[in-house]
C-alpha cells in the first residue's frame, strides 16, 4: 500500500477540484417536497414540475413573462409620507423598510407598468408579497390610484395582480383609508368604460379583498390561492365548527360564485388577451411569434 499515492494524492486533489457551488441553486416545493432546479423553475413560471403547486412569483418575473418580448414601461407611483405615525414594534418602521428593499430589490409592493401583450396594450399592477407580506399601505393607495389614472389617460385596460396578507399595521388607519381610496380609483375606470380585470394569487387577504381585490369586472384566480377576509383559522375559533375541505380556496369560490376563473398560471397570458380583446371589441389575437413592433409612425417608401 503507497501511503503517497493512496492518500496524499487524492488529498492534495480534492482541494485544487473544490467548487464553490451556490445555494440557491435548488428550490424545495412546499407542497409535495420535491427539490426543483431553479432554471427548471424558472422557465415553468414558478409552478412545480411535480404537483403544479404555484409558488410565488415576483412582479418583476411575471411582467417578464407577461408583457410581449418581456418589455414594460415602469409607471412613477408618488411617494408618500415615510413614517407618518412613528411605529415601532420590535423594530422601528423604517429599518423594516429598509430591511424589506433589501431583500427584495424593490421599492414598495406593488409595481406598476405598461405594455403590450400579443400587440394588446394595457396597465398592469402587481403586489410582491415577500415585501412585508404585500401589504396594503400608502404606496400601494398610490400605486392603485396611479394605475388607474394611467388607465384612463392611454385609454387601456387595467389588469391587476393581488397578493396581500392585508393592511400595513405600521400605518394604521393611513393603511385603512387605502380600501375606499382605490374603490374610487376602480370607479374611474368604469366610469371611462375601461375593462378592469383581476387575476387573485396565494395568498389575497384581508382588507384587500375588501376593496379592490374583489371588484374586477372579471374575477380570475391561480388554483389553490387562498383568497378571504378572515383567515379559517380565525373562523375556526370563533365559530368553534371544523370548516370544509378546501374553505376559502379558489376552486371552491369558484364553485360558490364569488370568482369567474380559475386559470393555470402558464395559460393565464393567454386567456387575458381574449378576455381583454372581447371586452375592447378587438378582433382575436394571432398567438404565437410576433413580429417587432413597427414605428408609431410609419416611414414613407423610397421612390
Amino acid at each position: 500500500m503507497n501511503w503517497i499515492s493512496n492518500y496524499v494524492r487524492p488529498k492534495i486533489n480534492s482541494l485544487f477540484s473544490r467548487r464553490e457551488v451556490p445555494e440557491n441553486l435548488w428550490t424545495k416545493c412546499p407542497e409535495c417536497g420535491t427539490m426543483l432546479f431553479h432554471r427548471e423553475l424558472a422557465d415553468n413560471l414558478n409552478v412545480c414540475t411535480n404537483c403544479d403547486h404555484h409558488m410565488a412569483i415576483t412582479p418583476r418575473e411575471r411582467f417578464a413573462k407577461l408583457f410581449d418580448g418581456g418589455i414594460f414601461s415602469e409607471v412613477k407611483v408618488p411617494e408618500p409620507i415615510a413614517d407618518p405615525l412613528q411605529f415601532r414594534d420590535q423594530k422601528k418602521y423604517p429599518d423594516r423598510m429598509k430591511a424589506a428593499q433589501k431583500s427584495t430589490g424593490e421599492k414598495e409592493a406593488m409595481l406598476v407598468a405598461e405594455g403590450e401583450i400579443a400587440r394588446t396594450p394595457i396597465v398592469a399592477a402587481a403586489q410582491d408579497f415577500s415585501f412585508m407580506g404585500g401589504s396594503m399601505g400608502m404606496y400601494v393607495g398610490n400605486a392603485i390610484v396611479a394605475a388607474a389614472e394611467r388607465a384612463v389617460k392611454l385609454k387601456r385596460p387595467l389588469v391587476l395582480f393581488s397578493a396581500a396578507g392585508g393592511a400595513r399595521m405600521q400605518e394604521g388607519i393611513l393603511s385603512l383609508m387605502q380600501m375606499p381610496r382605490t374603490t374610487v380609483a376602480v370607479q374611474m375606470l368604469k366610469e371611462a368604460k375601461l375593462p378592469y380585470i383581476v387575476v387573485l394569487t396565494h395568498p389575497t387577504t384581508g382588507g384587500v379583498t375588501a376593496s379592490y381585490a374583489m371588484l374586477g369586472d372579471v374575477q380570475i384566480a391561480e388554483p389553490n390561492a387562498l383568497i378571504c377576509f378572515a383567515g379559517p383559522r380565525v373562523i375556526e375559533q370563533t365559530i368553534r365548527e371544523k370548516l370544509p375541505e378546501g374553505f376559502q380556496r379558489a376552486e371552491y369560490l369558484l364553485d360558490h360564485g364569488m370568482l369567474d376563473r380559475v386559470t393555470h398560471r402558464k395559460k393565464l397570458r393567454e386567456e387575458l388577451v381574449t378576455i381583454l380583446r372581447m371586452l375592447t371589441n378587438q378582433s382575436p389575437a394571432v398567438m404565437g411569434d410576433l413580429p417587432a413592433p413597427t414605428d408609431a409612425v410609419d416611414k414613407p417608401a423610397k421612390a
